[in-house]
């Protein structure tokens, strides 16, 4: 499953980040003696590539594993198996001394901009901490480093005095973006950036992020759950369920003729402006809820809620297949090039 991903390439693109294979479980543990009876697979087996300059989203319901790809990746979690190669180098592998170099190069945007963010320190601690840590810049330096830094997203650098209590959330998801900027990474991963933020500003980071995307030619990993802003801004789509990536494609592909039913249902759930064809519209309704990542379906994954399934669906474990250049999905109804 893991090679398939590995066979087309979207562009002449360098590949930056591949992902093979990856799984991470979280141990459950009863009794006096904490015994090990079973494991939540919040990560069970993702595979893809990200290429350099390009956006990846990556989208599915909450609890289907994105956050958790994006802190494992960076080795916020350590993985249980597979292989996260940065440049060719595998992290997975690395030590914490050698990780801790390598996150100058990879650096990661919380969901929560007030929670990531230390309310006892001020702006310019928390944008100039990173230079500071890798001693990167004297005092000054780091104050003038902050100050390009601050403008580069939109804020006015005399903020930095100010503490993260004194900002909206906008502003805060700023200085947030700003501290990721700090040691020139190549890629970032933004866990859900915009969704604690009011719709009005959500569009002003997306374009933030756009812009900052063509200027220092930043690489991208942007997970969401809202399919019309990962529409706007990524390159590719990665739809993910239960632990495991269901369908992957360029967007333009994905939105105009999705393959796996999980993509389609998730699909039919965007409004569209234009009442007429709103009203023509049929939703695709999903049986029941989201299975426990403790005790996943057998076969499919998706077999519990699916209004295709057959028979195979909830015996035989579908392959990750590519159905046409560049598009792969998971599923029994579909056929490999």
């Amino acid at each position: 499953m893991a090679e398939a991903v590995q066979t087309t390439t979207p562009s002449k693109k360098k590949i930056i980040l591949q992902v093979r294979d990856l799984k991470k479980y979280f141990p459950i543990r009863r009794g006096l003696f904490q015994r090990h009876i079973g494991d939540v697979k919040a990560v069970d087996g993702v595979s893809f590539n990200v290429y350099q300059g390009e956006t990846l989203g990556l989208v599915g319901e909450s609890g289907c594993g994105k956050t958790t790809t994006g802190r494992t990746i960076i080795r916020i979690y350590d993985p249980t198996e597979g292989q996260v190669l940065f440049k060719g180098l595998d992290l997975a592998e690395l030590s914490v001394n050698q990780m801790r170099e390598m996150r100058r190069s990879i650096q990661m945007v919380f969901q929560d901009p007030y929670a990531s963010l230390n309310p006892r320190m001020s702006v310019l601690q928390i944008v100039g901490e990173p230079l500071e840590v890798f001693r990167l810049a004297n005092k000054e330096e780091r104050r003038e480093r902050v100050a390009h830094l601050l403008q580069l997203v939109g804020l006015n650098p005399d903020f930095m005095v100010r503490y993260p209590h004194e900002f909206s959330g906008g502003q805060r998801q700023r200085i947030g973006l700003a501290r990721s900027l700090a040691l020139n990474p190549d890629l970032i991963i933004c866990d859900e950036p915009i969704s604690a933020l009011d719709v009005s500003i959500q569009a002003q980071v997306v374009n933030l992020l756009e812009d900052l995307q063509q200027q220092l030619g930043l690489t991208y990993v942007f997970i969401a759950h809202d399919l019309s802003m990962v529409r706007h801004i990524s390159d590719r789509v990665a739809v993910m369920y239960l632990g495991k990536i269901v369908e992957l494609t360029d967007r333009e592909t994905l939105y105009a003729n999705p393959l796996h039913p999980y993509t389609e249902a998730l699909l039919s759930a965007i409004p569209v402006p234009d009442p007429v064809v709103e009203e023509k519209r049929q939703r695709i309704l999903l049986e029941g809820d989201l299975p426990s990542p403790a005790n996943p379906p057998q076969g499919c994954n998706f077999s519990t809620r699916c209004p295709k399934r057959i028979g195979i669906c909830s015996e035989v474990e579908p392959d990750f297949v590519e159905s046409e250049p560049g598009h792969f999905c998971a599923c029994h109804l579909v056929k490999s090039v």
